[in-house]
């Protein structure tokens, strides 16, 4: 980016938007390099666009079910987004998978985190699998976004230990702490440095 001008961030949430509230209070620091300039979600009434209309960010919603196909709702989606001229797309909680077209427009900038270390426990219920399988740490993963589950190219990762009177939801509370910093820190770096992807490396730095 150039001197000065901060990152265009949008964030898509589906719920309470924690994740979306720490990028919201760090990029109240001119240092950060990014600004949110759009909150969308696919369903209203939602905290977490509730949030971005306190912060003054703009607000959209774009529900599956108002369109007549899943590609016609990817593909408003991806216009609705691309209006707003995003430098990085953070799914915060977005409890949807954007399709091809979407993938296609903004290409190694979107990004999405996971409860577990991947390519570990993808999937819905990470920590409990993770628990479940008996692993002494497990974590938080920030990637790419790509066609697949989890699958995408990792940006960083956050490790954190599995304690022994752990159960699913301390565990998760943990995961999330960390998920959270790792987040905030990694966008930063994204706007204010770039990335390059080649093959499954990431490196900080356009």
């Amino acid at each position: 980016m150039p001197d000065n001008v901060p990152a265009r961030l949008v964030v898509l949430v589906s719920g309470a938007g924690t994740n979306l509230q720490a990028l919201l209070d760090a990029c109240e620091d001119p240092a950060y390099g990014a600004k949110v300039v759009a909150v969308g979600a696919d369903r209203e009434g939602i905290e977490g666009l509730a949030r971005a209309e306190r912060a003054g960010v703009p607000t959209f919603v774009r529900k599956v079910g108002d369109f007549t196909s899943r590609e016609h709702w990817d593909h408003t989606l991806t216009d609705t987004v691309a209006a707003f001229e995003p430098d990085v797309v953070v799914l915060a909680g977005f409890m949807k998978l954007v399709g091809a077209d979407f993938l296609g427009r903004f290409e190694n900038k979107v990004v999405n985190t996971h409860p577990a270390l991947c390519p570990s426990f993808p999937g819905v219920s990470g920590p409990a699998d993770a628990l479940e399988y008996g692993v002494k740490v497990t974590g938080a993963t920030l990637f790419v976004v790509d066609a697949g589950v989890d699958t995408g190219v990792i940006i960083a990762q956050a490790v954190v230990p599995v304690e022994d009177a752990d159960d699913v939801e301390s565990l998760h509370e943990r995961i999330k702490v960390a998920e959270r910093e790792m987040l905030v820190e990694n966008v930063g770096r994204m706007a204010r440095e770039g990335i390059s992807v080649t093959g499954r490396r990431v490196r900080f730095g356009s």
